[in-house]
């Protein structure tokens, strides 16, 4: 039986006439895109464009939801009650919504500071999947892998994509490396694609401090800001396939 791994990035991130990343060239090489939604970045005319680029080339559409944080680009933790975070995804994912042919998505993944919260706190995620069931419960959530999140989507009858990072160090107990210390962002194309295979081929990855973790991904992750993301993009995809993966949409991947 073949390895099946959906490979998404973020996109959309540009704002007004400020270009952030390579959205046209990633987008051949990926099959998800989670679209920014205004919140942390992008705006009606960058979300219109990049669901345009997606449905030409049959890319799979996810909203990504965020904090209303731009200044902060949704890295910064904000304090918001379980009713302001649902009503803030709402609006989100129905306004990405309206720019698709189909009037629909394929998935939701939170953004940045919100991302990592609801990994460790129930409260809020309860409420990101509550707002994702509310808009259209056949939408699949992404979380990372390994996670609490995880389960308590599943129990409220979520389809769930667990979610690896090709370009992220993890710390030992499985959760990203933050942005603000040393080695958590990996800019090594060669060491990019060695820990993406060996964690979807072996279900096996090094941590930053040097243990090996076991790790159940649906889907990974290459974040389209980073430097040089367009050849890691390329790298990724093609060493995946090398090892015997198939590379899908996350409808592909994952069904109930």
């Amino acid at each position: 039986m073949s390895i099946k791994v959906d490979f998404n990035c973020d996109m959309g991130e540009s704002f007004g006439m400020y270009k952030l990343g390579y959205d046209e060239e990633i987008i051949k090489y990926i099959t998800s895109a989670n679209i920014a939604c205004g919140f942390h970045a992008g705006d009606p005319m960058w979300m219109s464009k990049t669901v345009n680029m997606a449905e030409e080339y049959n890319v799979g559409i996810g909203a990504q939801p965020s904090y209303p944080d731009l200044m902060g680009f949704g890295r910064r933790d904000l304090a918001v009650t379980p009713s302001e975070a649902i009503n803030d995804l709402t609006y989100q994912i129905g306004a990405l919504i309206a720019f698709t042919k189909k009037k629909k998505l394929q998935h939701v993944k939170p953004h940045g500071a919100m991302y990592n919260k609801a990994v460790a706190d129930e409260q809020l995620a309860r409420a990101i999947c509550q707002a994702v069931f509310n808009v259209d419960p056949d939408m699949i959530i992404v979380a990372l892998a390994g996670s609490k999140w995880i389960g308590i989507a599943q129990e409220m009858g979520l389809l769930v994509a667990r979610e690896a990072f090709a370009d992220r160090a993890v710390r030992s107990d499985g959760t990203l490396v933050p942005r603000s210390e040393p080695g958590s962002v990996i800019h090594d194309v060669n060491m990019v694609v060695e820990r993406s295979v060996k964690m979807i081929t072996q279900n096996r990855v090094i941590a930053i401090t040097g243990e090996e973790l076991t790790i159940h991904a649906d889907s990974i992750c290459l974040h389209g800001d980073t430097p040089g993301a367009l050849e890691m993009a390329k790298a990724v995809k093609s060493g995946l396939e090398n090892a015997g993966v198939e590379i899908k949409t996350m409808t592909d991947v994952v069904s109930r």
